[in-house]
């Protein structure tokens, strides 16, 4: 390198931890990231059963409210990737010294990216009225679920004050049992 250039901007993606073995071997949670990138993508099947072959037409009132909720987990994802900044990562497993982020989104619930998957996936089902998009969501509840769990094994590692957060802070949707777990 030449020394009067000047270094080049770090990647956002740097620290990520991608490598091919980890697809193979999930050294990093690799398979979370790649069961959730599926369901995902699946979400831009068309609907089936198609409403419409019911014998009714699906209402203008869901499918008005699934966009709205469509946005608005568009709009929280959006937060919570600004709060995370570079603590950013798609695996379950934390970066090296990254920090613990416990305001803004992170206040409200300790997986605001997941939240807002399951909110945008919702708003899918409710605007395409589709049984098959439901069975996507409830996939993507579950593989959130197991995720976020990982994800919190190696933040109580890492993180001493991980323990009271967690207790404090529902973890993905208050209530629901596989997607709330407060010790």
């Amino acid at each position: 390198m030449d020394p009067t250039s000047t270094p080049s901007p770090k990647s956002p993606l740097e620290g990520w931890q991608l490598s091919w073995g980890g697809w193979f071997d999930n050294r990093h949670g690799e398979w979370w990231l790649l069961a959730q990138l599926a369901l995902i993508v699946a979400h831009l099947l068309p609907p089936w059963p198609a409403p419409g072959s019911w014998g009714y037409a699906w209402p203008l009132p869901m499918a008005l409210a699934g966009t709205v909720l469509f946005v608005l987990g568009l709009a929280l994802a959006a937060q919570a990737f600004w709060r995370l900044g570079p603590s950013l990562t798609p695996l379950p497993d934390p970066k090296p010294g990254a920090a613990l982020i416990t305001r803004g989104a992170y206040a409200r619930c300790r997986h605001p990216l997941y939240q807002a998957v399951l909110l945008c996936s919702l708003g899918v089902v409710l605007a395409l009225g589709s049984l098959l998009h439901l069975a996507l969501l409830v996939g993507l509840c579950a593989v959130l679920g197991g995720k976020a769990r990982r994800e919190e094994r190696m933040l109580l590692q890492l993180h001493p004050d991980y323990a009271a957060y967690r207790s404090a802070v529902p973890a993905i949707i208050p209530g629901l049992p596989w997607l709330d777990w407060r010790c």
